[in-house]
């Protein structure tokens, strides 16, 4: 299989922009689309900043920065960006429904070398992969937010992804400066499934008025050394992500992932995270989406 040159992403909300930095630092020619013009100039504002902070912070050479954003372009539809693609990274919303509807989409646009991407981070990639005709280049590449700092990337392989697909999805991860753990699939893949069972049980915890979300963050943080608290993590994953994944884990795997009714309640009151400006904390800077 040739080498990839060209990686179009799916999708500017904040993990398929986080995708795009990743891959034009790591030397890619790369294609972000979105439906959304005012999508597309958020993307290229805020990987500009990321890229300049970057540069600041002496993580990478201004010329290497430059370069990054010279490769960057930029797509108002999936045909206009897949079509040139060696490999394309779907990062639209965590539904089935969506993600069947791209793929079927891209199969039909892309060249037959092309390899498919989902960036899911709990859904079956087999399941996504069995709309196309082109199944054996199917695969998971879960990167984590944000994506310009996060270093890990799953790996998710289908029950159909072949050897040179699985070989260049990891080579081009660690191009993006990305370490890779590869996975067979499996509902939640793993830090998603262990991530679900930890936020779930804290929203349990809140509801029975235990402690409150400062002291439940504190507590993990200081006392099991978590980077963040499950409440601050919930917040800037979303909390309707969150949401979408425990009732994916809840019917394939059962009771143990049954999404707390708080957590219910939050997301049908419109407290989605940091994007709407409210989930289990409030964030007045940011304007709410309802």
């Amino acid at each position: 299989m040739p080498a990839v040159q060209t990686i179009a992403v799916i999708g500017a909300g904040i993990m398929g922009r986080g995708i795009a930095h990743a891959a034009a630092l790591g030397g890619y020619r790369t294609i972000l689309e979105d439906l959304l013009p005012n999508a597309l100039r958020k993307a290229e504002t805020e990987i500009r900043s990321n890229l300049d902070k970057a540069v600041e912070l002496k993580k990478v050479t201004a010329a290497d920065a430059d370069s990054a954003f010279k490769r960057l372009e930029f797509a108002g539809s999936v045909e206009e960006a897949a079509r040139q693609a060696d490999l394309v990274i779907e990062a639209v919303p965590e539904e089935m429904e969506s993600k069947i509807e791209i793929f079927t989409l891209l199969d039909k646009i892309c060249r037959p070398t092309t390899i498919l991407a989902s960036n899911t981070s709990s859904l079956s990639v087999t399941e996504i992969a069995s709309v196309t005709y082109r199944a054996k280049r199917c695969i998971g590449m879960h990167f984590f937010n944000p994506v310009h700092k996060m270093k890990l990337l799953e790996v998710v392989r289908a029950l159909e992804t072949d050897e040179d697909t699985l070989n260049t999805a990891v080579e081009v991860g660690r191009r993006m400066g990305k370490e890779v753990v590869v996975i067979k699939e499996s509902p939640g893949f793993i830090t998603s499934r262990i991530n679900a069972m930890i936020g779930n049980e804290a929203f349990y915890m809140l509801q029975e008025g235990i402690a409150s979300p400062a002291d439940i963050d504190k507590a993990l943080k200081l006392g099991l050394n978590h980077p963040m608290g499950p409440f601050e993590l919930v917040d800037l994953v979303g909390l309707d992500t969150r949401l979408n994944i425990l009732e994916y884990l809840h019917k394939s795997l059962g009771e143990k992932y049954r999404p707390a009714p708080l957590l219910v309640q939050y997301v049908k009151a419109g407290r989605l995270g940091r994007k709407s400006g409210r989930g289990v904390y409030e964030y007045p800077e940011t304007p709410t989406t309802r």
